[in-house]
């Protein structure tokens, strides 16, 4: 039922290679999930748009710089599947190129109001995407972090009033 307002139970977080900013946005959003006592209701899962790091933790600047704020990382990286369409109620991309992946395995286009830019949560930065941090410095890993929550408190809110 597309038009139908649908509580928020299930969250898929997207980027690359599923080792940098999905897996801190999952780890931030289950923080503040738990922190809110809701860490119940609200699943969150990260997934990668690629295979090559199947099976690996968190990129270590990640983790580290995550461990700062008191988040701990303790996914695997995964690639994005089919089934993620269906059992998602929401899929959250970090970047242009993710959501273009994502949107084209919706063959049929019945999953697309489901699938978002993560930035549609973020308000205290004017950014369209997520940036990869992989390739710079570790402030890199800070920014993102910094984007995340403001994203993610945005998007507890957001599920707050979807299951009213």
């Amino acid at each position: 039922m597309r038009g139908e307002i649908t509580p928020i139970q299930q969250i898929l977080f997207v980027c690359m290679g599923n080792i940098c900013r999905s897996p801190a946005a999952e780890g931030v959003m289950q923080a503040m999930a738990a922190e809110a006592g809701l860490e119940k209701q609200l699943f969150c899962d990260s997934a990668g748009t690629i295979d090559f790091h199947r099976g690996q933790a968190a990129d270590p600047r990640m983790r580290k710089a995550a461990a700062r704020r008191g988040y701990t990382l303790g996914s695997r990286a995964r690639q994005m599947t089919a089934e993620d369409l269906v059992q998602f109620d929401l899929i959250l991309t970090m970047d242009e190129d993710n959501r273009e992946y994502v949107l084209a395995m919706d063959g049929e286009s019945q999953w697309g109001h489901k699938i978002k830019p993560f930035c549609d949560f973020v308000e205290a930065y004017d950014a369209a995407e997520v940036p990869d941090p992989y390739y710079g410095g570790g402030e890199g890993f800070d920014r993102v972090l910094d984007m995340l929550e403001d994203g993610c408190r945005q998007l507890l809110d957001h599920c707050a009033v979807q299951g009213e």
